[in-house]
C-alpha cells in the first residue's frame, strides 16, 4: 500500500507540473504551482521527513503562491493605468 501512495503521489506531482507549465492563464498556472507543492510536501511527510515537509508547505505553498498572486494583480493594475496591452 505504501508503494501504491508514493506512486498516485509522484503521478499527481508529475501532472500539476505539467499543467502549471500548460495553461496559458497565469492564475491557473499559479493555483498549479501551488498544489505541485502541496504534494511535495505531501511526498516529504511519506519519507519521514516532516520538517521539510512543514518548510515546503509553508515556504512553497503558502508564501510563494501569495507572492505570485499580488505579483499579478500589480501587472494587472499597471497595465489598466497604461490603457491597455503595452506592457
Amino acid at each position: 500500500m505504501n508503494d501504491l501512495g508514493h506512486i498516485v503521489v509522484l503521478t499527481l506531482i508529475a501532472l500539476s507540473g505539467f499543467y502549471a507549465v500548460w495553461f496559458r492563464d497565469l492564475l491557473s498556472s499559479v493555483v498549479s504551482l501551488a498544489v505541485f507543492s502541496l504534494l511535495l510536501s505531501l511526498e516529504f511527510f511519506i519519507l519521514q521527513a516532516p520538517d521539510v515537509a512543514i518548510a515546503e508547505a509553508a515556504i512553497g505553498a503558502a508564501l510563494s503562491t501569495t507572492i505570485y498572486i499580488i505579483a499579478l494583480r500589480a501587472c494587472k493594475a499597471l497595465r489598466r493605468s497604461n490603457g491597455g496591452d503595452q506592457i
